[in-house]
């Protein structure tokens, strides 16, 4: 089964687990499955470089679809149900993973996932907010992937935990689907719904992309005050001679 037309994955050049267009396509039959699966592992099992947002509102674009070349892969009500729950299912394992000390895995700010500098952000994003962190970190990438295991590391009470990560799992996980379902409706998207799927990719990638892009200069000016304390420990002190000359 093609979920999209060849001429825009054929356009699409990201990695395939980042270009939303390529990944629903790469499960073929198993579409449905296939995107629970990444809402899934993107919400709490420390996999953070997933197109989260930019998967839903695509599912939610194909759904409305009219066209028989883009054949819609399940009904909205069932996205809006399945979606929201999956979304949720993978926050209570994030918490899990955090209160048995998930937080000692992230070590080092040079690992390629699990990069200490994620929990740094999410632990002030999550002091700066409180227990709302767990319902807006959802809209924010790589954060909604590591603020449940920041909850549960910070011995969160696990109701309010609860409660607070249903409500957060309804708002994205539907509310995102049904953006991308109500804009499939316009018939201007519709006509040129080769050229959304492209501006998807492309938006998918940018949170992605400043992330790195930060981490890389931080890296690099970490690197520098470091090589600078290093020259200034090396530099002789000049030392004042003292005249004993009576």
């Amino acid at each position: 089964m093609t979920v999209v037309p060849e001429s825009v994955t054929n356009l699409a050049l990201l990695p395939g687990f980042l270009d939303p267009v390529n990944l629903l396509n790469s499960f073929g039959t198993w579409v449905l499955i296939g995107l629970l699966l990444v809402v899934f592992i993107e919400s709490g099992l420390l996999f953070p470089l997933l197109p989260g947002d930019s998967l839903l509102f695509t599912a939610g674009l194909i759904a409305a679809s009219k066209s028989e070349e883009i054949p819609p892969f399940a009904p909205l009500w069932v996205l809006m149900v399945t979606i929201p729950i999956a979304a949720i299912l993978g926050d209570q394992v994030g918490y899990w993973i955090g209160a048995k000390g998930g937080t000692r895995l992230f070590k080092s700010y040079d690992a390629k996932i699990l990069n200490k500098q994620y929990i740094d952000q999410s632990e002030d994003f999550f002091q700066r907010h409180g227990p709302i962190t767990i319902v807006l970190a959802r809209f924010v990438p790589i954060v909604r992937t590591f603020a449940p295991v920041v909850a549960g590391a910070s011995r969160m009470r696990y109701p309010v935990f609860l409660t607070y990560n249903i409500v957060g799992g309804v708002l994205w996980g539907a509310g995102v689907t049904l953006l991308g379902y109500l804009l499939g409706q316009i018939a201007f998207i519709r006509d040129n719904i080769d050229i959304i799927f492209l501006l998807i990719v492309f938006v998918s990638v940018v949170p992605i992309l400043l992330e790195i892009g930060k981490h890389l200069i931080a890296k690099r000016r970490a690197a520098a005050v470091t090589e600078a304390e290093a020259t200034a420990d090396t530099v002789p002190v000049p030392t004042t001679r003292r005249d004993t000359t009576p």
